[in-house]
């Protein structure tokens, strides 16, 4: 006999300009409205910015199944509403797909990296058509996420999409389907170049430790985040400390050769960080099923509090 089916929540998290904070709370709450008409839709959850610790807005929708999830995330109802909140928006936008189902990661998750090059002048048809996308690819089995970064002028010239699949077979079903290449072959006219390449995790060992004896491990945008957060301070700090002032100057070592060295050493030190910070999160990397969907969101906001908490201090410094 089954249990019953696990609820699954859609965290997004998104970068609202400044000037249309007030606009887009009373956009989310008309959003509200819509989602809440939907077949298995159990609640929504609202995490406004807090500056400078917390620039983003974090929204989580928690439904009972993940048809009914990937049913609002891929419905026209839902493509409308982006559309509408595009001026408001800048930045990233970050959206996972959060199940409570043991089995969902027990298969080993991968990414695909979507690099492209934007002909001059086509950015805002290039980001109409990202939505048509993001709505086409949220109906695929298997999708646990995906994450667009816009390109910025004079630091990343292309635009970055990161999709996240439970497993290797359905990452390469969506990118071989019918329905992505006749998207592409639509934005060929926009584009000068385009890459992908595909990227395995490979973190888990890292996270043995936090994990409870025959468990699953945790999944792969939370083991992310915590890599994120040990290797962000790890490489800038050796770069201030002993990578620019000692390989550099000193030494006078070629860039290529002090750049290797310094990946050396913050793969090593980040190593050993990794599980000290996994057991710290063990609440958020394994939590209560009944409480799932909250500690989702509180360790998600500690950590983008913690990331922004981190640059201030940096820029401080320098």
């Amino acid at each position: 006999m089954s249990g019953p089916a696990a609820s699954v929540s859609i965290v997004t998290q998104t970068t609202v300009r400044p000037e249309s904070a007030d606009a887009f709370a009373r956009w989310q709450g008309d959003t509200s409205a819509v989602v809440a008409t939907f077949p298995g839709f159990i609640e929504q959850r609202l995490m406004p910015p807090h500056p400078p610790l917390q620039v983003d807005w974090v929204i989580l929708q928690r439904f009972d199944s993940l048809d009914h999830a990937r049913g609002w995330l891929g419905s026209p109802e839902r493509q409308s509403r982006i559309e509408g909140a595009a001026p408001m928006l800048v930045g990233r936008d970050d959206v996972h797909i959060v199940t409570d189902a043991a089995s969902a990661a027990r298969t080993a998750p991968v990414s695909a990296v979507i690099s492209t090059r934007v002909k001059p002048g086509l950015e805002a048809k290039y980001l109409r058509w990202e939505q048509k996308v993001a709505a086409a690819q949220s109906k695929a089995p298997g999708l646990q996420g995906y994450r667009f970064e816009p390109a910025v002028p004079g630091v990343q010239e292309d635009f970055v999409a990161i999709l996240r699949f439970d497993s290797d077979a359905n990452l390469q079903a969506w990118l071989d389907s019918p329905a992505r290449k006749a998207l592409i072959e639509e934005a060929a006219p926009l584009t000068a170049e385009f890459h992908t390449r595909t990227v395995q995790s490979g973190f888990e060992q890292w996270f043995r430790d936090a994990t409870p004896e025959g468990a699953p491990p945790p999944p792969a945008w939370k083991m992310n985040m915590i890599v994120l957060l040990t290797l962000y301070p790890t490489v800038f700090l050796w770069g201030l400390l002993i990578g620019t002032p000692l390989l550099s100057r000193t030494l006078k070592l070629d860039f290529p050769l002090a750049l290797f060295i310094g990946n050396v050493v913050s793969v090593l030190i980040t190593s050993r960080l990794v599980p000290w910070a996994a057991e710290r999160m063990r609440w958020w990397l394994a939590p209560a099923k009944d409480r799932k969907a909250a500690v989702d969101l509180q360790g998600a906001g500690l950590l983008a509090a913690i990331y922004a908490g981190l640059i201030l201090v940096f820029w401080k410094v320098l």
